[in-house]
């Protein structure tokens, strides 16, 4: 029974609902502008997403924090940032937003 109490509670946690902002392009107004700018969005994250693996560490240890948690966090904003890249640019037609953790590769700097 523990551990089928377990896998629901692991279960759970991976489809409850996280609080993350909506994709840039949602604030677009028309559905051509919404389009383009949800293509735009996908193929940046798509082609730069991996970037995330070296900036991300880099970033922690510009802060002073501990790098190895950079690394996995580099890790995770990496793949979520490239798949969900890919799945904004094969659905950009569609004006539904899958949302990407902090909203995806940031060219400017974070």
């Amino acid at each position: 029974m523990k551990k089928i109490m377990s896998f629901v509670v692991i279960l759970s946690m991976f489809f409850a609902p996280v609080a993350f902002p909506a994709s840039p392009w949602t604030e677009q107004k028309g559905y051509a502008r919404q389009t383009w700018g949800k293509l735009q969005f996908g193929l940046t994250n798509t082609l730069l997403g991996w970037v995330e693996l070296f900036e991300t560490p880099n970033r922690y240890a510009g802060k002073g924090e501990n790098i190895w948690a950079g690394v996995g966090q580099g890790i995770v904003d990496g793949v979520s940032n490239t798949f969900g890249g890919v799945f904004q640019l094969l659905t950009f037609p569609i004006p539904v937003d899958l949302v990407i953790p902090h909203n995806g590769v940031d060219l400017g700097g974070k």
